[in-house]
């Protein structure tokens, strides 16, 4: 169903998030998907200190821990994995891969588990079974009748452990390649950048208690009540405990305006807790001018009344290139800000008295930031913001990417990074006793251009839904179309399962609530969160099937029948025992000495950032100031700048129903959310059905069809409708500068009404996805 259906209902935006009615739709959901026994189950154990991870988002869990620590989202995603339904061989036999390739995203996550490995033919439009040993010996040959290692990618999103995400990476650089795409490349790696490139290491430097006791957090591009519901009882306790909460976004969020905490009596019975004390509605892309106006004026403050607004201490001792950045800084232009930004003077002079006012300041953001053209350089910006008054290394202050999947964060530090620095590839070495290839490999997007191309032809995918979660929709299916051989390891069926290679393995694994019986007995998995700690997860349920294997297995008995003996690597041994695996993982990656001890502990244990002891692995050996600057979005005439995001009822690509009761969206997706004063300007109508069409350098028109307007107090000139669905308008060749991710959050549309014969050109791109 699509917004093009006359169920499509729209109502008023909420102005709060969660309370009662959050917990009776994840209770509803669960028992839709699966029985009483196995949903009490799950929310009794999920995030517990011995329990299942929840896969729905990196949110780490308090050190004091309700029982019900979870929020709506994570209970549905837990159950949704936890589901009853199977899918079997008759499904496929029933259900022709071209035929499957036109369902939708929820219809095809509805149908349920997958229970034994199945494989498309050359030729073939149907997925049949087979057993592991032959399925491994198909890729397994495919890999070494490569010409080169380089001619395969091996794709990884966030819900892979620690354990075989490490044991993937050491798959692949024995095969002698460093391609490795994961799904960082297509959120966050604007921030692991931008990071790194100021202080040296890409990871945030707070916990959850340097939020509870900050003065003044800054919520940028977040939208915690749908995508991180349990971030907003950490923004309670800031408040709480004194703190002021100022939010940043395009659209009005309602968790960021009041919350109902289902786990105290003031949000069952009250009216809950108002989080942001000021709502900075920001044009798309305005953020770092947004942080360039506020720096500057900072240093004026400085000026006037000197010794009194920065922290000269820490500049001198700590940073580098302060002068360059201050001389830079001066000269932003004030017009350029407000027209950069859509904000007003008051809005600014009202910012920069809560940080004047303020001691310990932290700033958080997520895709809103990193997926624009200038991403990298906004997280740049920030961190300049943060040395100005001393906001790093000291408690209640610093820097705060809130990354999404669970593991994504944990992947990374595994090793799964196409370009993993020499001190990681020297100690993988001598742990194993081989030479990891040194050139740098493929992030997602340059993987795309390589099936595009013929220069890439065998992809693995571990996890996630690379077709769906990438941008360009028409062009990426056109590129793994090309492929010789696609596989998939997964739970559950996707759109990647049927926009496939010549041949296709569907390789059915293990979910996080499952049980993992190996031969030396259960086996639990670990992850890091957002503010890197690891810890255990470890499944209770029956598996949905006998014929299912773990990511661990899976990955070693690949690595056996591709390797051969002459692999120096025990994988048979590191499948029956996964402690093996975390003995090895604590002598190559740092901070996991003991690991095994350690990560037994009640909540496991906190990486060390260099940055909370004053330390900088950059070239200088400091923190570095730098000078950014920003091209103000020239949005041509008639057109506006496109953001695209998940409704409430979303995980990922896969939406759970067609609800988005925050924003008052019920029964559709293909709407197009849209500031009333644009809509007159365009010459629409609320409502009216329109084409979303953009355009780039390439020439050509990339058309999403039949949405539906919908007027929303979105800022100007802006507007905001749902991926996947939407990714067909993102060029693949329009990404942020230095990290090359797509910018899904600056992409300029047309608003064409539907059926209009005029805007229909031959270069226009469209897809049937659109219809799905």
């Amino acid at each position: 169903m699509t917004a093009r259906d006359d169920e499509l209902t729209v109502k008023a935006p909420k102005e709060w998030a969660t309370g009662v009615p959050a917990v009776m739709h994840a209770l509803e959901f669960s028992l839709g998907h699966t029985s009483l026994r196995r949903t009490a189950l799950n929310l009794l154990t999920i995030n517990q200190a011995t329990g299942v991870d929840c896969p729905g988002c990196a949110w780490p869990e308090p050190r004091k821990r309700h029982f019900s620590e979870y929020c709506e989202n994570g209970a549905k995603h837990v159950n949704d994995e936890a589901t009853t339904r199977r899918i079997t061989r008759e499904f496929f036999r029933d259900h022709p891969v071209s035929v499957l390739a036109t369902k939708s995203d929820m219809w095809l996550n509805d149908q349920g588990r997958l229970t034994e490995p199945m494989v498309k033919r050359p030729g073939s439009d149907h997925y049949e079974p087979i057993d592991w040993d032959d399925a491994f010996a198909i890729l397994a040959d495919e890999l070494r009748a490569l010409d080169s290692p380089d001619e395969s990618l091996f794709y990884t999103s966030g819900r892979l452990s620690n354990e075989a995400a490490f044991l993937l990476q050491l798959f692949v650089r024995s095969l002698g390649t460093n391609n490795l795409p994961d799904c960082s490349n297509m959120c966050h790696e604007s921030s692991g950048s931008g990071l790194g490139e100021s202080l040296g290491i890409g990871k945030g430097s707070v916990s959850l208690e340097d939020i509870e006791e900050s003065d003044l957090v800054f919520a940028v591009g977040i939208n915690p009540g749908t995508n991180m519901p349990r971030m907003l009882s950490s923004l309670e306790e800031t408040k709480r405990n004194g703190g002021h909460v100022i939010a940043v976004n395009p659209l009005p969020e309602a968790g960021l305006l009041r919350f109902k905490n289902p786990q105290k009596a003031r949000g069952i019975v009250g009216r809950g807790t108002t989080i942001a004390d000021q709502f900075l509605h920001i044009k798309p892309g305005g953020d770092l001018a947004l942080f360039q106006a506020i720096n500057a004026r900072l240093l004026a403050a400085e000026d006037a009344n000197p010794g009194t607004v920065l922290d000269h201490e820490f500049i001198a001792n700590d940073t580098t290139g302060f002068a360059e950045f201050a001389e830079h800084t001066r000269h932003v232009d004030r017009d350029d800000v407000l027209s950069a930004t859509g904000l007003s003077l008051e809005d600014v002079d009202q910012v920069v008295e809560r940080v004047l006012a303020s001691k310990k300041i932290i700033v958080c953001w997520a895709m809103g930031v990193t997926q624009q053209k200038h991403g990298v350089a906004t997280v740049r910006e920030i961190v300049n913001f943060l040395m100005l008054r001393g906001n790093l290394g000291r408690p209640g202050a610093g820097v705060c990417p809130v990354r999404g999947h669970s593991n994504v964060q944990g992947d990374r530090t595994m090793g799964i990074w196409e370009r993993m620095p020499d001190s990681f590839l020297d100690a993988l070495g001598r742990e194993f006793e081989f030479t990891p290839p040194r050139h740098h490999g493929l992030d997602a997007v340059d993987s795309i251009r390589a099936m595009r191309d013929g220069k890439a032809k065998v992809f693995m995918g571990f996890a996630g839904n690379f077709v769906r979660a990438t941008p360009d929709s028409e062009l990426v299916e056109r590129a793994m179309r090309r492929c010789r051989l696609t596989a998939h390891v997964s739970t559950k069926l996707n759109l990647s399962h049927a926009v496939c290679g010549d041949t296709a393995l569907i390789l059915p694994t293990l979910g996080r609530s499952d049980r993992d019986v190996q031969r030396t007995g259960e086996q639990f998995v670990t992850v890091e969160d957002s503010m890197s700690i690891v810890h255990q997860s470890h499944g209770r349920l029956q598996p949905a099937s006998e014929h299912l294997l773990s990511e661990v297995a899976i990955v070693s008995r690949l690595a056996r029948r591709t390797l051969g003996e002459d692999s120096t690597v025990p994988w048979e041994s590191f499948e029956g025992d996964y402690d093996l695996i975390r003995e090895r993982i604590s002598r190559v990656v740092p901070g996991f000495e003991d690991f095994n001890e350690r990560v037994r502990e009640p909540g496991g244990f906190r990486l060390p950032n260099p940055v909370n002891e004053h330390r900088y692995p950059t070239a200088s050996g400091k923190a570095v100031f730098t000078s950014n600057t920003f091209d103000r979005l020239r949005v041509p005439d008639g057109h506006l700048v496109l953001q695209t995001m998940r409704s409430h009822d979303q995980w990922n690509t896969v939406p759970y129903a067609l609800d988005d009761r925050y924003r008052g969206i019920h029964n559709g997706r293909h709407v197009v959310l849209v500031n009333p004063a644009d809509i007159d300007a365009l010459g629409l109508t609320d409502r009216q059905m329109v084409d979303l069409v953009s355009t780039w350098e390439d020439g050509i028109e990339r058309r999403a069809k039949d949405f539906r307007v919908v007027a929303y107090p979105s800022a100007r000139g802006s507007a905001a409708s749902y991926y996947p669905e939407t990714n067909v308008l993102v060029p693949l060749d329009s990404v942020a500068d230095v990290s090359n991710t797509p910018t899904s959050k600056g992409v300029f549309v047309r608003l064409v009404p539907t059926g209009s014969v005029a805007e229909t050109t031959t270069a226009s791109i469209e897809t049937a996805a659109m219809g799905r």
